[in-house]
């Protein structure tokens, strides 16, 4: 059928078994051939489609409320909607969105782009639902990988405590962003080989029935009966023990099985689970294949044969030059170790990984508890490398204050994909860190020009003892300068002046240096010298270099790719009140107050003026209130 016909949902409930078969062919083929363009999240959608067709036939979308956790395999759920026409436009600016968004669809009821958000939404909606005496069915999708994130597991303790009735339906494919890690993977793993699990309870049950009912004590001694059989038969009953009802392991490709559990779970009083086994990138052979992640989230490819397509390269990724230098220095210095919350394949760090078995520690998703294990480390001589997102450190907020900083350890946080991260939208821009770090004592934050700087940075933050220090790096690779062979220290908190200029300066720092090299270069064909500072200490500022500019009555212009309330800029402001300076000879550029959507990176910086036009008519202004006053 055409898939961009689809107006919404309940079209399948007129479907036979045969017609899903065909239509789940379809979806897949057309998935496959949109992404391969655009990019984006094919593996975890490939997996899903039986799965997200079985919900939609048998529950009632939008009345019923799917919460997809992280939202990167709701594209199914998309097409079943009414936007198959809009895939073309696919986390390109100003079209679809990669995750889930209430603006698009009133089918899409929660936003999320983070991991084990589902749950505790769906405890909230679900007790909304019996306050005010609704029936629906509130039905979270969580993936097994989701279920390492703590916040999942408080979620479940209460879900189960309170007995509130919802239906999870946890969608096992046993691998997320990378290889699943942990106690609740390895349970997860009993239970998909236990094909006896749900002939045990159903054995249980029919023989408990036929026992006489002959007063309280008998049903109560038939229930210890039926609890002593099921832990003989069973190697693990975790999520009964919690307060669920547990269905499966149930095969996700099998309508069927699907259809008969989904109903059996709505007839189910109480929350019930059900586990779902999927097959990550099913349908397209390089994506089942894929044993590390690779296909999880990918930019464009050759539907043929699977070839990324790739625009050719100046510089290495910054994520592959950061994580190969603590590689190299781990040879020489026994301290280093390296945490990372799942992100093991995006930071770059198998090489480390497979030279430091011993000394690499992948949580899972789990960044509180990654921060506060790297502050455990340190505090035993060890010099932890925490590789960390920047949109994931903001879970993270609490631990590196009270558990890293507080304690002046000697924890060295890289904050990757920071700045702007283009397609993946607002719930992953890299743009709050300084704002949300700059304010903790004891924290150094930096962040180099080029990839050069950027290995000098490494070396300089795993010789630092003085307590913590975050390195910052963006998204993408570096512009393709040459590679100093031997490292060495930068002083903390010392600028550089990357060229000269009396009539006004222009502080800045990583991929926006560029935008103030040309904004000065089109200031000079008007007659006027911009000094360009590599403000490359975002904290602490270079006091001696910043009072001189300022006892000099310079104009300031700062530039920023981060959210100015609190940023850089406020910091240079700052300064200027508390030495009485005179503020009114400094303006900021950076981003607004709003969330940024989703894009290619050029457009948005365009829509937010965050422009080398921008900064020109910023400076100029600048220069000219100084030369009136």
């Amino acid at each position: 059928m055409d898939l961009t016909t689809i107006g919404d949902p309940r079209f399948l409930k007129k479907l036979t078994n045969e017609e899903l078969e065909v239509l789940a062919k379809e979806i897949r083929a057309f998935l496959i051939n949109k992404v391969s363009k655009t990019g984006g999240h094919i593996a975890p959608n490939l997996g899903v489609v039986e799965l997200t067709i079985a919900l939609h036939k048998v529950f009632d979308s939008p009345q019923d409320k799917f919460i997809w956790d992280v939202g990167h395999q709701a594209y199914v759920h998309k097409i079943l909607t009414g936007r198959a026409s809009q895939f073309d436009t696919l986390r390109q600016y100003k079209g679809l969105s990669g995750f889930p968004k209430m603006g698009e669809s009133e089918h899409d009821v929660w936003e999320t782009g983070h991991s084990s958000t589902s749950l505790s939404a769906a405890m909230g909606m679900a007790s909304a639902r019996d306050i005010k005496g609704s029936k629906e069915f509130i039905v979270p999708i969580i993936g097994d990988g989701a279920l390492t994130g703590g916040m999942a597991l408080e979620a479940l303790n209460h879900i189960g405590h309170a007995k509130t009735e919802m239906i999870v339906i946890l969608n096992d494919n046993e691998m997320s962003i990378a290889p699943n890690v942990g106690a609740v993977n390895n349970i997860l793993g009993k239970l998909r080989t236990n094909s006896e699990y749900r002939w045990v309870k159903d054995e249980l049950d029919y023989l408990l029935k036929r026992i006489p009912a002959v007063g309280g004590k008998l049903a109560l001694t038939a229930e210890r009966i039926k609890d002593s059989l099921k832990y003989l038969f069973l190697n693990g009953v975790f999520f009964e023990e919690l307060g669920f009802t547990y269905f499966g392991p149930v095969d996700g490709h099998n309508y069927t099985d699907l259809f008969e559990t989904l109903e059996y779970a709505k007839k189910s009083k109480g929350p019930v689970l059900v586990h779902v086994i999927t097959k990550k990138g099913k349908g397209f052979k390089p994506a089942e294949e894929d044993a590390i992640g690779t296909w999880h989230g990918t930019g464009p490819y050759k539907t043929e044969c699977g070839t990324f397509v790739k625009e050719k390269a100046s510089g290495p990724a910054w994520s592959s030059l950061i994580s190969e230098t603590v590689r190299k220095i781990a040879h020489e210095d026994s301290r280093v170790c390296a945490i990372t919350p799942a992100m093991s394949v995006g930071s770059k760090l198998e090489s480390f990984a497979k030279d430091f078995p011993k000394r690499f520690f992948d949580v899972g998703i789990a960044e509180e508890h990654a921060a506060t294990m790297a502050a455990g480390l340190a505090t035993q001589g060890l010099k932890p490398f925490l590789a960390i997102y920047s949109t994931f450190l903001q879970r993270a907020y609490d631990q590196v204050l009270h558990d890293i900083a507080r304690q002046n350890l000697n924890v060295f946080i890289g904050i990757d994909r920071a700045g702007l991260v283009g397609a993946d939208g607002e719930t992953h821009q890299g743009i709050y860190d300084i704002s949300f770090l700059r304010h903790i004592p004891n924290l150094v934050i930096m962040m180099p020009k080029d990839e050069n700087e950027g290995q000098h940075m490494v070396y300089t933050a795993i010789k630092y003892d003085d307590g913590p220090i975050a390195l910052r790096f963006p998204r993408g690779n570096g512009i393709g300068v040459p590679l100093d062979k031997e490292y060495k220290e930068i002083p903390i908190g010392t600028w550089e002046v990357i060229r000269e200029g009396k009539d006004g300066v222009i502080l800045t720092f990583g991929p926006t240096i560029q935008m103030a090299l040309d904004a000065a270069e089109i200031l000079k064909d008007k007659g006027l010298e911009i000094r360009v500072v590599n403000a490359r200490f975002i904290k602490p500022l270079d006091y001696f270099m910043l009072s001189s500019i300022m006892d000099d009555n310079l104009p300031i212009l700062t530039i920023e790719e981060g959210i100015l309330q609190g940023g850089f800029g406020s910091f240079i402001l700052e300064f200027a009140c508390d030495n009485r300076y005179d503020a009114s000879n400094i303006d900021r550029l950076g981003i607004p107050d709003r969330f940024i959507e989703h894009g290619d990176v050029d457009s948005l910086l365009d829509e937010i003026g965050l422009t080398t036009e921008q900064a020109v008519i910023k400076m100029e202004s600048l220069i000219n209130k100084v030369k009136k006053v």
